[in-house]
């Protein structure tokens, strides 16, 4: 299930969300969570524990609050995904990655556990998003006072995680 899904057209997701959407091919959105969670696995693997406290300007985050932002916001599409797939119609309230950010405590975690955590958290999104029906990825619901399919916050989920790891491999992993 879920394997041959085309990518949202316009009217499922805010324009401000295609920004991430775009980046993610058309098709098999689930075996690409997979794909990119191997991925970025590897990636994160291959920065140590000191460098992972790296800021590329004082006021920007570490490389450790980067994945913290990237785990909440997995959590947070998967969220809304489920709620709608499942069929709720009440709308979901706005997220503020700055509040998450202040109690994450992410640059005081142990770097092995932030990849950890981002590992399991992909492979459960991966499940979740491979077992919905067929029915389920035209669902709609609010969030954030926006319109969302369920298919547009699958893509949506890849698509961010590729925003920041194109940043992380642009201002924090120069070669």
């Amino acid at each position: 299930m879920g394997e041959m899904i085309a990518v949202p057209d316009r009217t499922e997701a805010a324009e401000y969300y295609f920004r991430y959407i775009d980046l993610i091919p058309g098709g098999g959105i689930c075996g690409h969570l997979e794909s990119q969670g191997e991925a970025s696995g590897a990636l994160l693997a291959a920065i140590a524990e000191e460098q992972s406290r790296h800021r590329y300007a004082p006021d920007k985050w570490s490389i450790r609050e980067v994945v913290g932002h990237l785990i909440d916001c997995e959590r947070l599409f998967v969220g809304r995904a489920f709620w709608f797939a499942r069929g709720f119609d009440t709308s979901l309230p706005s997220f503020d990655q700055d509040v998450a950010m202040a109690a994450s405590g992410a640059d005081r975690r142990p770097w092995s556990n932030l990849q950890a955590e981002f590992q399991a958290l992909r492979a459960s999104t991966s499940l979740f998003f491979r077992s919905l029906p067929e029915a389920a990825w035209a669902r709609r619901g609010i969030a954030s006072d926006k319109p969302f399919t369920v298919r547009a916050l699958a893509y949506l989920t890849a698509g961010h995680v590729t925003h920041h790891l194109n940043i992380l491999r642009e201002r924090y992993l120069p070669e």
